[in-house]
């Protein structure tokens, strides 16, 4: 549209052509009137010339005040974030709420491509699976990883952690797996320390590539071959440094055919981890020279020597003739094997296997002795662990007399119970995981369900035809809730409501029901240890944790004769009684534990590590559910606890339960010290009007009605989205809210979302959530101040009394 510019030196004013034209017609049509109504000319155009000067002092002023300055936009600085994540060695990515790439490192952008987001990367299916479960376990918890994640760069761990004000973001960490460099650590063993152990026996040794190159050496073998010790044979020939004669013994070439002769013990240094057989020509050689100072045909020469060498080595080693008859054995070799006595081996290998294996075993070692010398590895089980198959490797030796076989066997006990541990914890972070879901979607179908039942009990009463079956359903409903109380206790999303506390305390407030509960032919002893740490545990599941450990003892001890004895202890522990105990898995510090312990018919080892998984039970079908000690263990951990036990059969069962020492500090004793009812209280007349958002049709619609039943105005809304759009109307409306109640996870937007959001509006409305999962756990991750938690399911009266604390101001 056309403008007209009112000019100045130093300010423009555009007026659009329209608006200017108007403003005339306006003022000469006032100018009009002016002198129609006055019958003088002369008054009209003073009063134009008025209008003038008024126009033109108001130009002046416009010119005279300053321009704005325009605010400047807060631009996020991303090359900060991008130089914090740069790695060589690993790729970095940061993606939002949206899934949107926000940043990522050079090495993400060559391994997965610069278009390329987590988690839709260029990988297999099964990767991809991999990286979306782990993101959704990382909105969900806050962090999450996964191992052995297979793309182009190789085998990667990756790391997910939510971070962020908002927590709205994700980082991504890839990084590739460790590989253990077994030849360089054999390299690294022939030049340091075992090297100079076997110099010092007048063992030659040395580590050879493939290709014939000598990769390390020792001092004994540098000073036969060369002539002096410090001389660096490493990258030379190693054949070129033996000859042979007639009789095809092998000597020294430095020493010719007046030195000793020279047996070579050979090792095939090949990953044993790695499944298939291996080609001595294509893995480097480990290669022990021992002088032949027996002849050829003593099958015993030169042992002495060996098996001084082989008993210092760590690794499992031994040697049999061609009958399969031991030569010598190692402690190493014996202790891999779980045999009983490490100072004398059997008679014969077959001897440490199982019943099933000996056939093959021996066959094999024949067949290793009396063909050329080659390598490989049969799989057998041993008699100590018949059911965790082990890799025994085998490989013919040369210049022991008729022939000889080298056996070696890596102690993998260890290696085993790490595994074993790993898969038990990995299996029940998943059965967790399900079960919290499965409990937390449950508790809003029990929620329904007890909330309708309290709406038709109100229309009913005692003595009418449907009371005592709504009755008998709302009670079942009540056990279902219990139920997956368990579940989430199990799973470790149970509410918490922790106190800073002693143990004799919660032990003394159970005994009563635990005498009651044991019965008369089974005893209750209860001792203390003085000088007890505090502890930070809810007392109620505490309380818990103690019925299920009793009833357990109970159920062990009910068919002894002589009754038993239930036996509750409390137990100082300082770190160095931790650090004593050498455990791998309680970290080091000041404990207070808690020991229950029976003396009932115990539980075999086989099945020990097993009675904290969920639904095992050693009881009798239809005895017990499998989910008592599965609880105990949940309320523990979530509780910052370890619980461990041992047990002898036929003797009795131990649990140890270590809880963290608690030092309250002022405030938080003071809080502790406070009476309840000097809490915050304002003045409320009853009613008002409550926002209720919640996307399960059924518990909101059961919210609603009692609600509106007990005088509340009740705006309902379906997900986040829907009830900020309905406060934005109410308030726009000139209306108010007095309180929301929402539920924690819904689709499009959340609760948490939706209240920060609602924040922006009103400051200091108070939220109530409603969910499953645990208080203590929404509590940190939401952080928002005046709020509130209700737990589902919950009945008619409980959400009504919640509501009418909250806007008490309880």
């Amino acid at each position: 549209m056309p403008e007209i510019d009112l000019s100045a030196a130093d300010a423009r004013i555009r007026i659009p052509l329209k608006e200017a034209l108007a403003l005339v017609l306006g003022l000469s049509g006032s100018a009009g009137l002016v002198g129609w109504l006055s019958g003088e000319p002369i008054v009209a155009l003073v009063y134009l010339g008025g209008l003038a000067l008024l126009g033109a002092l108001v130009a002046l002023l416009l010119r005279l005040r300053p321009e704005p300055e325009a605010p400047e936009l807060a631009v996020p600085d991303w090359s900060v974030t991008f130089a914090a994540i740069e790695r060589e060695d690993e790729a970095v990515a940061i993606t939002d709420r949206a899934g949107r790439l926000v940043c990522a490192s050079t090495r993400f952008a060559e391994w997965f491509g610069a278009s390329a987001t987590p988690p839709h990367l260029p990988l297999d299916p099964e990767a991809l699976a991999q990286i979306e479960m782990a993101a959704r376990a990382a909105w969900r918890d806050g962090r999450a990883r996964t191992d052995n994640l297979r793309a182009a760069p190789g085998t990667l761990v990756l790391e997910v952690r939510r971070a962020g004000r908002g927590e709205n973001y994700l980082i991504w960490r890839f990084v590739p797996m460790a590989d253990d460099d077994l030849v360089a650590e054999m390299a690294a063993e022939v030049g340091g320390k075992l090297g100079r152990a076997l110099t010092r026996e007048g063992v030659q040794c040395a580590l050879v590539a493939p290709d014939g190159q000598v990769l390390a050496a020792n001092a004994a073998f540098a000073a036969r071959a060369a002539g002096r010790e410090t001389a660096d044979l490493v990258g030379t020939d190693f054949v070129s440094w033996f000859c042979s004669d007639e009789h095809e013994r092998i000597f020294y070439a430095s020493e010719g055919a007046k030195g000793a002769p020279v047996r070579f013990v050979h090792v095939p240094v090949a990953d044993p981890d790695v499944p298939g057989d291996v080609d001595p020509a294509s893995v480097p050689s480990f290669f022990l020279l021992l002088d032949d100072q027996g002849g050829i045909g003593d099958p015993r020469a030169g042992l002495p020597q060996v098996e001084a060498l082989l008993a210092r080595l760590p690794l499992g080693l031994a040697m049999t003739d061609r009958d399969g008859r031991f030569l010598f054995a190692n402690r190493a070799f014996l202790r891999a094997a779980g045999h009983d006595d490490p100072n004398v081996p059997p008679p014969y290998p077959s001897d440490l296997v199982i019943r099933e294996d000996k056939g093959a075993l021996a066959d094999a070692v024949r067949r290793y002795a009396q063909g050329t010398p080659t390598s490989g590895d049969v799989a057998v089980r041993l008699r100590a662990a018949p059911q965790e198959p082990v890799s025994l490797n085998m490989a013919a030796v040369r210049g022991m007399g008729d022939g000889a076989v080298l056996l070696s066997l890596k102690d993998s006990t260890e290696e085993t119970r790490l595994k074993r541990e790993i898969a038990q914890a990995t299996k029940m972070q998943a059965v967790g995981q399900l079960a919290g879901g499965v409990a937390h979607d449950f508790n809003n179908v029990l929620t329904a369900i007890i909330g309708y039942c309290d709406l038709i009990l109100m229309r009913h009463t005692p003595g009418d035809s449907d009371y005592d079956d709504i009755q008998q359903i709302k009670a079942n409903s009540n056990r279902a809730a219990s139920l997956t109380r368990q579940l989430l206790a199990f799973s470790r999303q149970q509410t918490l409501r922790p106190e800073v506390l002693q143990l004799p305390d919660v032990v003394a407030e159970v005994s009563t029901l635990l005498k009651r509960l044991l019965g008369e032919k089974i005893s209750l002893q209860v001792t203390h240890d003085r000088d007890l740490g505090f502890v930070r545990a809810d007392p109620v599941q505490l309380e818990q944790v103690l019925l299920n450990l009793a009833v357990n003892a109970r159920d062990a001890m009910a068919d002894l004769k002589g009754g038993g004895t239930l036996r509750l202890m409390t137990r100082r522990v300082t770190a160095d009684d931790v650090r004593a105990m050498k455990s791998e898995i309680l970290p080091i510090g000041d404990y207070t534990a808690l020991v229950v312990e029976d003396t009932g018919h115990g539980i075999k080892p086989d099945l020990i590590g097993k009675i904290f998984e969920p639904f095992f039970t050693t009881k009798e079908k239809g005895k017990g559910t499998g989910l008592g000690l599965s609880t105990v263990y949940g309320i523990v951990k979530q509780s910052g606890g370890f619980v461990f036990a041992t047990s002898d059969v036929g003797k009795g069962t131990r649990f140890t339960i270590y809880l963290p020492v608690h030092v309250p500090d002022p405030a938080e004793a003071a809080e502790a010290a406070r009476p309840k009812a000097e809490g915050r209280r304002t003045e409320w007349s009853g009613g008002g009007r409550v926002l209720l958002v919640e996307d399960e049709d059924t518990v909101r619609a059961v919210a609603e009605r009692a609600l509106v039943r007990q005088g509340y105005e009740v705006t309902p809304a379906a997900d986040g989205e829907e009830g900020l759009e309905a406060l934005e109307r109410i308030i726009a409306g000139g209306g108010d809210v007095d309180l929301v109640v929402s539920d924690v996870v819904m689709p499009s937007m959340d609760g948490p979302a939706m209240a920060r959001e609602i924040r922006k509006l009103r400051g200091d409305l108070p939220v109530l959530f409603m969910s499953g999962y645990a208080e203590e756990q929404l509590r940190r991750e939401i952080d928002i101040p005046n709020m509130h938690f209700l737990a589902k399911p919950f009945s008619v009266a409980q959400i009504v009394a919640a509501v009418e604390d909250v806007l008490r101001g309880g």
